[in-house]
């Protein structure tokens, strides 16, 4: 794989690790501002409305920009909300720095998982996109946990102010390893506008699209409040939220370089096996929870199979918008993000219900029975149709 995939992995160590390090800092945050922690998982709703939003209208906005200007200028605004955010005591400030963390994030995913399809030929996108998004697995693995224990330790205004640095670094990575590209150059033979929009119009595009944050909902209901299944429901200590963390994370790296192998040439195969075990999985989790060593070793099975199951699709969603050469990876951003804001939502209303705790574990399993109803008649449109053509 081409050097610059992995600078890009680089970033987006830093801004998945933003994205997920919540799930370990809400009870201290809901406490620190005095607020419940339902209340305050509405935060991880905004960074993924923010990414919803912001994904295509960041992509729209930096089409006719020069690629590597566009993807330091996001990772320059991502610090600085951090940073805002790492001293202010009003939620409602801290919900807008979400939001334009979000929305940096989304132009920088955006146009990187666009540069990252065209830096590899078009039978290699899958694994080009697992490379890419081994910064998330990653950001789960080290900075996630990494960012608990220092918000258990020092606060949770420590973590963020972690993740300001660690922009640093990726924002130098960025200047002297991807290369300029010039978009000048390209014009003459690149699709209007209108032409990328109209690629939302094709049925199996927004098939895979629906699939995609069904299942990313999935894994944001439960992982968002994760946090209380293992301190309350399984009775283990506030560090056992970072090992559980770190299960999860590595899980998802595994699915996703597993999937990665898997979803340029046999996606049927990733979506056939992982989906009903992924169904399976998770009320599972739920009936289990109170068992401790049952609900680590869950956790991992489930970071494996939704990122596997999740970045399947989303590859499948940049081969269904190959047509759409600077909007493609802004659909896939969206798709992603769609779910990650409506999962944490629908999760945090069964809080207050008689499963309590276990209520988002329980979301998670109807939401990936939702997919598996759509996807089972429709199988073959979601796995077939690989696109020949290359993002430029």
């Amino acid at each position: 794989m081409p050097f610059p995939l992995y600078l890009l992995a680089m970033a987006i160590f830093a801004m998945g690790t933003s994205e997920f390090m919540l799930a370990g800092l809400l009870p201290e945050i809901a406490s620190d501002l005095d607020v419940t922690v339902g209340t305050a998982g509405t935060l991880t709703s905004a960074f993924a409305i923010g990414m919803t939003v912001g994904a295509p209208l960041m992509a729209v906005l930096a089409r006719n920009w020069p690629g590597r200007s566009s993807l330091l200028g996001f990772v320059l605004v991502f610090l600085t909300a951090h940073a805002v955010g790492a001293v202010t005591s009003s939620l409602p400030v801290l919900i807008a720095t979400r939001v334009v963390a979000a929305l940096a994030n989304a132009g920088f995913l955006a146009v990187a998982l666009t540069t990252a399809a065209a830096l590899v030929s078009p039978v290699k996108r899958g694994r080009a996109l697992a490379v890419l998004l081994s910064g998330t697995t990653v950001a789960t693995i080290a900075g996630v946990p990494g960012g608990s224990v220092l918000g258990t330790f020092l606060g949770w205004r420590a973590t963020f102010w972690a993740v300001a640095a660690l922009c640093l670094p990726a924002a130098i990575g960025i200047l002297t390893g991807i290369p300029t590209r010039p978009r000048e150059a390209d014009k003459s033979d690149a699709p209007t506008l209108r032409a990328e929009l109209a690629r939302l119009k094709s049925p199996r595009l927004l098939l895979v699209m629906l699939l995609g944050a069904l299942v990313n909902a999935a894994t944001f209901a439960s992982f968002t409040f994760l946090a209380p299944v293992v301190t309350d429901t399984a009775g283990l200590g506030e560090l056992w939220i970072s090992v559980a963390l770190v299960l999860f994370g590595v899980g998802s790296f595994v699915g996703i370089t597993v999937a990665g192998r898997l979803s340029d040439r046999r996606p049927g195969l990733v979506l056939a096996v992982g989906g009903p075990l992924l169904l399976i999985g998770w009320p599972a989790l739920a009936m289990l929870a109170d068992m401790p060593v049952a609900l680590l070793a869950l956790v991992f099975v489930q970071g494996a199979l939704s990122f596997a199951l999740g970045s399947t699709l989303i590859t499948r969603v940049l081969y269904e918008a190959a047509g759409a050469p600077t909007m493609a990876g802004s659909y896939a951003t969206a798709a992603l993000n769609v779910g990650a804001a409506a999962g944490p939502l629908v999760a945090a209303t069964t809080l207050s219900t008689a499963v309590g705790d276990l209520g988002p574990l329980w979301t998670s399993g109807l939401l990936v029975a939702v997919a598996l109803l759509i996807a089972f008649p429709l199988r073959t449109a979601v796995a077939s149709g690989q696109s020949t053509e290359v993002l430029q």
